[in-house]
């Protein structure tokens, strides 16, 4: 395997507390080879599961994580895990929670949407997986309630997915958004006869708008128009995964 680049992150824009500790991470820093070249994180997606392993280790070296990243199943759903510990294998489920230092969420995502939650007083964290079914089916509502906090006190952040001006979906799409939420229909755009392009960044604020978080920030970063920074499944069909994740600092 050739060399790996140095791991280059993306940190959310937000107000977190100092104890919160969160990022993104982008394809550059790994040992994968095409078509999953770089940081693939993901050992599902038919790369070499020793190459996986090796860019995980990686990623736990190079944050100095307290554990390994409790990571999930994804299914698109919206069943919630709630974290105490490590995890001795996957569990299915698109978003976990935590309140335990040193316990780390994560998710992992190639257009679809991570996102990351804390509470303002640094007790709790959380991450989501929202495609547009999990975000339909209500994945960021079901991970607000796990948290057990006020949702005025939680703050958001959204990372890197597909942007509103790659995103092609059908009417039955839009119109599954709509019925369930009328205001919806200002996250798409006619694009062709039969398909718009849908704004999941949008959509994901107003619903959680809609639950009472209204601290959201991120939301600026398309999957599919940087194929030099970021996985992307719509583009690319075979390509590895970025991971999003958050936990609490040890005292």
């Amino acid at each position: 395997m050739n060399p790996p680049d140095r791991l280059s992150l993306i940190t959310p824009d937000w107000r977190a507390p100092a104890r919160v500790r969160a990022c993104t991470t982008s394809r550059s820093g790994g040992v994968s080879l095409p078509p999953y070249d770089g940081l693939n994180l993901g050992d599902h997606v038919g790369d070499d599961p020793a190459a996986v392993a090796q860019n995980r280790q990686r990623l736990i070296e190079h944050l100095q994580l307290p554990a390994q990243p409790g990571w999930l199943r994804q299914v698109h759903g919206i069943e919630v895990a709630p974290l105490s510990g490590a995890l001795q294998s996957p569990v299915e489920a698109d978003a976990s929670v935590t309140s335990t230092p040193g316990v780390v969420c994560a998710v992992l995502t190639a257009d679809c949407l991570p996102v990351l939650f804390c509470d303002r007083r640094g007790t709790v964290v959380a991450a989501a997986h929202a495609g547009w079914r999990g975000l339909l089916d209500g994945v960021l509502e079901a991970t607000v309630r796990v948290m057990g906090v006020p949702s005025g006190e939680i703050l958001a952040w959204f990372g890197p997915a597909i942007g509103p001006e790659a995103f092609e979906v059908g009417n039955e799409v839009r119109d599954a958004f709509v019925a369930d939420a009328p205001e919806a229909h200002a996250a798409f755009r006619p694009h062709v006869p039969g398909k718009w392009l849908a704004d999941i960044y949008l959509l994901a604020r107003q619903r959680l708008n809609a639950c009472g978080v209204t601290a959201v920030s991120g939301g600026n970063l398309c999957t599919y128009r940087d194929a030099a920074r970021f996985y992307s499944y719509r583009r690319d069909g075979r390509t590895g995964r970025m991971a999003s994740l958050i936990w609490l600092a040890k005292d």
